[in-house]
Formats: structure tokens, sequence, C-alpha cells
């Protein structure tokens, strides 16, 4: 801990935004790795049982097996439910809107993450330049005699430069990562909301469409 408050001081004011950014990023990193758990968006075994229970048409248990609707998934399923018997274009609407919806919550935060990851070795180089600047600023006011001086100088200006890269670097790839699998769970929503317009849409032919079922109260 002391080496690092002592590392911030030699930096210079243009250490505290970098170590803000810093555990900005770490909090939303952290965030997201709890919040795109499988088990918290598309479970595998929740979807494996909606998708046999809609096979034998039991449309009451698929709502009270999604009544609470904590995961994605959960709330794609219960939203179809209301839709049943509809017609296909309205009922993909509806699908692709709720979607949407979850595809966005998946991706919250990330676009901070990216700035962060831009804006870090800014931030660094800006301290640099500053530092550079003062450096300079202390030779021309005592002269070339002590290199020692202006070496110091410099070596301290860079470490901004260096701070800002150490931010940067992990949460650009991090972020890469993150956003690779919010496509993957995005994917298998998708998938299921296709699955879910098969089954529970209304047909094309109108004389089929006459005996479609009636809508499922999630939860009741």
């Amino acid at each position: 801990m002391g080496v690092l408050l002592d590392l911030i001081q030699r930096g210079g004011w243009v250490m505290y935004p970098i170590l803000c950014c810093s555990l900005a990023a770490l909090a939303i990193i952290m965030e997201r790795i709890w919040s795109l758990r499988r088990a918290k968006v598309a479970p595998r075994n929740l979807i494996y049982s909606v998708n046999d229970l809609l096979a034998k048409r039991q449309y009451q248990e698929a709502a009270f097996l999604c009544q609470e609707g904590l995961t994605a998934a959960e709330r794609l399923v219960r939203q179809a439910l209301k839709m049943i018997g509809h017609s296909r274009l309205l009922f993909k609407d509806v699908m692709e809107e709720t979607g949407r919806r979850e595809a966005i919550f998946l991706g919250s935060h990330l676009e901070l993450l990216g700035v962060i990851a831009a804006v870090s070795p800014l931030l660094g180089l800006l301290g640099t330049v500053s530092g550079m600047i003062n450096a300079f600023g202390a030779v021309a006011q005592v002269g070339m005699g002590n290199p020692g001086l202006l070496a110091g100088g410099i070596g301290q200006a860079l470490l901004t430069t260096a701070a800002g890269l150490v931010v940067a670097i992990p949460a650009m790839v991090i972020n890469r990562l993150l956003l690779n699998r919010v496509e993957v769970l995005t994917g298998d929503l998708e998938d299921l909301a296709a699955d879910l317009l098969e089954s529970l849409a209304a047909p094309d032919t109108p004389i089929l469409a006459a005996q479609k079922p009636q809508p499922v109260a999630p939860g009741r």
C-alpha cells in the first residue's frame, strides 16, 4: 500500500483520475461477470424443461415454472405465454421487443467500460506531457549542470503513461470477452424466442387459427 501511495504522489494529480478509472472498471467487470452467468440469464435446464412442456401443450405448467421471472429466459417465456394464439407477425414483434430489452440489460455498463479503456491511456499521456513540461521548466531554471534532475523528471512523468496502460489494457481485453459473452447469451435467447414462436403463435392457415389455444396468465 505504501508503494502504491508513493507512486500516486510521484505521478502527480493525473494519477487520481486514473485511479478512479481503475476502480470504476473493476466494479463494472465484477458486476457484469456476476450478471452474465448463464444461471442468471438462460439456464439450459430451464430451456429444456420449457421446450418439453410446450411440446406436450402443458402451458400452465410452463407458466408455473417461469412464474418468478428471475432470469431473462423466464421473462421471455412469460411474455410468450401471454401471446398464445396471436398472429405470427404480432407474436414476432412482441418477442423482438422483449428480446431487445433483455439484450440492452445484458450489455449495460459495457460501453462505459470501453470508454474507460480508451480514456485511461490518454490521461496517462496527459500526465506525461504535464510532467515533461515541469521537468524541462526546472532544467531551464538551473541549467544542464545536473542531468539527473532532467532524468528524474522524465522518469516521474512516464509513471502516468504506465499507469494509464495498466488500467486500459485489462479493461479493453475483458470488455471484449464480456461482449462476446453477451453475444452468446443473446443467441441463446433468440433460439428460445424462435422455439416459442413455432410452439405458441397461431398457424397461418385460417381454419387452424380458429382453433388457437387461449393465452396463459403466468403464475396463476
